[in-house]
């Protein structure tokens, strides 16, 4: 009987672990996403639900580390590896600008030649070149690298990119925060407590940061909720997580291409019961990138109250064989059909001025209907 957790949980009281294990091993998935949906409803009571606009700018695939869920990165032995140009880069992050974005995700794999000099150089030239966008950068295991490659203090690292112009931390990299899983499913990468860590000493130096959780592989309901409670400690520790978003394991072209494809059942039910066990955790992200339209946006009504990002860039996943894309309109009508306003945000969760967002309104609605002209400011 879930009745009385649900109840627990949507008056604000703190589930216990078991509590959670319960609700994940139910069946009744009306029930909780209802549950989940009061607590957003609690949590979030202005008629308003939010979006991004950002790019998910890779600037290598090049990895040491070996995990058999990634279609992305190729071995540094590799033909098909890449570093983008400084050039390159920069043009990518011009054209999210001209389409009103006010970040970039960047993302890569764990090269094993460039030094911190070279990152604290390319946030540099994007901060001064583009001093209105947050780089939102380099996930806990790139961080994790970076002090093992230069034999530097974890806090040192952090502070001189923070001081470079690195604005937040994305979660990347979690995927199940527990050692029996990632040692089964990755070499050469980032382990839990380490992985933790990296958003601890961030946090400590007052950055913040997303958490997010990529399941239905190899890990157990009883693994999924620990991790769940990993992040809800160290929440209650620093207060730094601003969101938190879960997607479903995306098996084509990768290594572990023999385990079924997780569901859009399994996956609104495994996020309602995070938005009901994160009680400290104050906004939960679709992941319509993984999802599509339709359970993207029916996850709105299953604990999340963002959208996420327009995403006007996404490479890790596609490689993976799963594209959805979506233009802004698709992401603020699919917004609207819920009864709520849609609003442009930024990382803080701040709405933006009514005038920027219709910038990018007006810029994305261009781009739409002549995609095949470049994107240039309007």
């Amino acid at each position: 009987m879930i009745q009385p957790i649900l109840e627990k949980a949507v008056q604000g009281q703190r589930l216990t672990t078991a509590e959670g294990l319960q609700l994940l091993q139910s069946h009744d998935l009306t029930a909780i996403g209802a549950a989940a949906d009061r607590v957003t409803q609690r949590l979030h009571p202005e008629p308003v639900r939010t979006y991004n606009i950002d790019r998910n700018i890779n600037y290598t695939n090049v990895c040491t580390a070996v995990c058999d869920f990634c279609a992305f990165y190729r071995s540094p032995k590799s033909d098909e590896g890449y570093v983008l140009s400084r050039e390159e880069l920069l043009k990518k992050v011009e054209e999210t600008v001209a389409l009103g974005g006010n970040q970039i995700l960047m993302q890569g794999g764990l090269h094993p030649k460039y030094k911190l000099e070279w990152y604290e150089e390319l946030l540099s030239d994007i901060t001064t070149s583009f001093p209105t966008v947050n780089v939102h950068g380099f996930s806990p295991p790139e961080i994790h690298h970076f002090t093992k490659l230069n034999n530097l203090p974890l806090k040192e690292v952090l502070s001189r990119l923070k001081a470079a112009g690195l604005g937040s931390l994305p979660g990347g990299g979690a995927e199940i925060l527990v050692d029996r899983v990632r040692s089964e499913i990755t070499r050469g990468k980032v382990m839990t407590d380490d992985w933790l860590n990296v958003m601890r000493v961030w946090h400590e130096l007052g950055g913040i940061s997303s958490a997010t959780m990529m399941f239905g592989h190899v890990e157990t309901l009883e693994e999924r909720i620990e991790h769940l409670d990993r992040i809800r400690q160290l929440q209650d520790e620093t207060g730094g997580f601003t969101a938190f978003i879960c997607w479903t394991f995306q098996p084509d072209h990768t290594d572990m291409a023999d385990i079924p494809a997780t569901g859009a059942y399994e996956y609104l039910h495994t996020q309602a019961v995070a938005r009901l066990f994160l009680d400290n955790v104050p906004n939960i992200q679709s992941s319509w990138v993984t999802q599509g339209l339709k359970i993207g946006q029916l996850a709105m009504l299953y604990g999340a109250n963002d959208m996420g990002s327009l995403m006007i860039e996404e490479n890790v996943v596609a490689e993976a064989g799963t594209v959805h894309f979506l233009t802004l309109d698709q992401i603020r009508d699919a917004i609207s059909e819920l009864g709520c306003e849609p609003r442009q945000r930024d990382v803080f969760y701040n709405l933006v001025a009514p005038e920027l967002e219709q910038f990018a309104i007006t810029a994305n609605r261009k781009q739409s209907a002549n995609p095949a002209l470049p994107v240039v400011s309007v």
